[in-house]
């Protein structure tokens, strides 16, 4: 097993407490070792555990021998997955805390090992499971992240194709919108094979560009030295190696999907697209919308600001059940989408919302964002948060309006209909007309309309 120095304590505890798990574990998650404790329930309570498979499965018969039911363990980087899989396929009821939450608990940890520690507030019933959605789903989450990290990766090699370009002078990306469009590609590709003339270089400019051919040839005049011609090729062939594992990822989550159980029909529930939008460089070739529709029972697209890879981004990061939040506020607070009030003395000493790496939250604020041009009920309703709270609040504000609408959408089979931005501005004005006459009327007095408002 190895040597460590860390020595196990006996923790002191209130006894005045009643413990609600009596068969739980300890589990402080390792890069090299694992320690557990299972408290009494054994004659050597703390055990150490190194993180191969072996011992992995090791560790599980142990915990299986000495009547455990339920273990708690912290979210330690990646280390938890094997030790996380491998004793829920063992029957033992795994809980995943956040290591905050068992900071933020008093009590003696400096004399205790974390394990001991971690069953202590198990047993007690102070520790809250973090949210992990349904196997499948928790797959499809999977490959949706690896996708995501893949473009991220081509992303680098485009800016190196840029650098290479601009080492040699050559200002093709001021003259067109993106060097990864068709006119971009074409040229790149052709200087990576040898070609020099400016005039046939040009004329590969595809008809759409705004730019000319004599705009496109005379910025392509530059020194084409052979190292960063070097560098540009092997940029290029590194980006159009990403490419292919994006294909190949997108063929993997086709074949994810179309195992995962149906909600809906795509054929009878499927209302035409809000509007149509040109295909991107990172788009998937999957139909998104009908398969995203498919396995959670509505169209989230329906809903102002969600595209197609959001509103699958999201079924993969929250699930298609949505239990385990009881309110939409508990979906919102989850999200860290609500005011996390800070109160003393009756006095509201703070308003923001929680710090979180939660990326469904930052998905929608993403979509929030794009809603400021939106001629949507949405769209108004982002740009008046915005304009009352300052754009980063305002934003916020749309995302957890946003959120709300997704957790009826999902839980209730409730489809969203978009008022437009006129009738939303109509019901504003009225709201606001109401609430300032029965102001008025509390006040002795009572609100009339201007002659200029009256209709004649």
């Amino acid at each position: 097993m190895g040597k460590s120095n860390r020595k196990a304590r006996p923790g002191q505890w209130d006894d005045g407490l009643t413990q609600i798990r009596a068969n739980a574990a300890g589990i402080d998650i390792g890069a090299t070792e694992i320690w557990v404790d299972v408290g009494k329930k054994a004659a050597e309570p703390v055990r150490r555990f190194q993180t191969f498979t072996a011992d992995l499965n090791e560790m599980a018969e142990w915990l299986k021998a000495c009547g455990i039911e339920t273990a708690a363990m912290e979210s330690t980087g990646v280390y938890w997955i094997p030790a996380f899989q491998i004793l829920e396929s063992k029957g033992i009821e795994v809980v995943l805390v956040n290591a905050r939450h068992a900071k933020n608990v008093t009590g003696r940890k400096t004399d205790m090992l974390d394990c001991q520690w971690l069953r202590l507030l198990h047993s007690y019933g102070l520790l809250q499971a973090s949210f992990r959605p349904a196997a499948d789903i928790a797959v499809l989450r999977c490959y949706l992240r690896h996708r995501q990290m893949l473009i991220q990766y081509a992303a680098g090699h485009i800016q190196h194709m840029q650098k290479a370009l601009t080492q040699m002078n050559l200002q093709l990306h001021h003259v067109i919108s993106d060097i990864t469009g068709l006119t971009g590609m074409r040229i790149i590709r052709a200087i990576a094979a040898g070609e020099r003339d400016r005039k046939r270089l040009a004329a590969m400019r595809d008809v759409r560009t705004k730019a000319t051919e004599e705009t496109i040839a005379k910025a392509l005049e530059g020194d084409y030295r052979t190292e960063h011609v070097f560098a540009l090729k092997q940029s290029l062939e590194l980006f159009d190696s990403y490419q292919h594992q994006i294909q190949a990822c997108d063929k993997q989550i086709a074949d994810h999907l179309s195992r995962l159980e149906s909600k809906a029909n795509p054929a009878e529930g499927l209302k035409p697209a809000r509007r149509e939008k040109k295909k991107r460089r990172n788009q998937s070739s999957l139909n998104i919308r009908q398969e995203a529709l498919r396995i959670s029972g509505v169209d989230l697209t329906q809903i102002g600001g969600i595209s197609e890879s959001a509103a699958l981004a999201l079924i993969a990061e929250i699930g298609v059940d949505m239990s385990p939040w009881k309110t939409e506020k508990h979906f919102a607070s989850w999200l860290a989408l609500s005011p996390n009030n800070k109160i003393s003395g009756g006095k509201i000493l703070k308003r923001s919302t929680r710090k979180t790496a939660n990326r469904a939250r930052d998905i929608l604020r993403l979509c929030s964002q794009s809603l400021m041009g939106s001629r949507s009920a949405l769209g108004a309703f982002c740009r008046r948060m915005c304009t009352r709270l300052g754009k980063p609040k305002g934003i916020v504000a749309t995302a957890h309006k946003l959120a709300l609408l997704i957790y009826r959408a999902i839980k209730f089979g409730k489809a969203y209909v978009d008022i437009g931005q006129d009738r939303y501005e109509q019901q504003y004005k009225e709201r606001t007309l109401k609430r300032l006459a029965r102001k008025a009327k509390e006040l002795g007095m009572q609100l009339i309309p201007s002659l200029e408002n009256q209709v004649p």
